[in-house]
């Protein structure tokens, strides 16, 4: 298990280095958006690898992973196309001034790294413990797993959709998945982590694959997801309203004035 763990960390730490030398190449510290899914990627690849033999489950947490990991990646990466930096490191750049290389090194770069080691412990877990098969919990965990990928890929294109439409960048997307919640694409993801901690339970210390599903529920609603563009849109009297009709993480009907 130790050893699997020494294996990740090294592998996240050659990727967000080389992340990091690419965004200053760039002049754009958002590119470690864009390396969020695939670093939990090349954690399963490394560990399912790194294994002698393989069974379903293992096979099944390498596919999931790499399915969300990699969808994520390109298409935070064709919407990043043209766009600049994103206004939230735009602001970091503006606060660190001439320290920001260094900065940024640690505080954005390392420190999603050590976030996503931390988070990949379902990843890790499945690696290092052989089981028998598919069971129960392994096709329950991959129902709830597909709920939270609808979300996000749905949602996701909605919101590609309704940008190109608009005609100002104050109008906000009230239709579709976004009509249940403000966040359909944060929901989905968090959701999908909850699938995969199900398919692990049965393993021995699987359960604290909830753990890690939690820390992913708190990381998007107070850290790094909700409070970001409820910070952005702050001023926005549309979506205001919009704040105040419809549920902010798990979907549900809007209420009605």
């Amino acid at each position: 298990m130790w050893s699997l763990y020494g294996i990740s960390g090294l592998a996240i730490f050659i990727f967000m280095v080389i992340l990091f030398l690419v965004a200053q190449v760039k002049k754009d510290n958002s590119i470690v958006d864009i390396g969020w899914g695939l670093g939990f990627v090349i954690v399963a690849f490394s560990t399912f690898f790194y294994q002698k033999g393989y069974d379903a489950r293992q096979l099944l947490i390498l596919t999931l992973v790499s399915l969300w990991g990699i969808r994520l990646a390109v298409y935070l990466l064709i919407r990043a196309v043209g766009q600049g930096e994103d206004f939230r490191y735009v602001n970091f750049r503006k606060a660190w001034g001439k320290n920001v290389v260094i900065i940024a090194f640690f505080r954005v770069f390392m420190l999603q790294g050590f976030i996503m080691l931390l988070l990949a412990y379902p990843i890790i877990r499945v690696s290092a413990v052989q089981s028998n098969g598919l069971d129960l919990a392994a096709y329950i965990g991959l129902a709830i797993w597909f709920v939270g990928y609808f979300f996000q890929v749905v949602g996701d294109a909605q919101l590609k959709s309704f940008k190109k439409k608009r005609k100002s960048k104050e109008e906000v997307l009230t239709s579709g998945l976004w009509r249940y919640t403000r966040h359909p694409n944060y929901f989905g993801e968090a959701t999908m982590w909850w699938g995969v901690a199900v398919i692990l339970l049965p393993l021995q210390w699987g359960f604290i694959s909830l753990i890690s599903a939690l820390l992913i529920n708190l990381l998007l609603l107070k850290v790094s997801g909700v409070p970001f563009l409820d910070k952005r849109y702050a001023n926005n009297k549309a979506y205001q309203q919009y704040k105040s009709e419809t549920n902010n993480f798990i979907p549900w009907f809007p209420k009605i004035k």
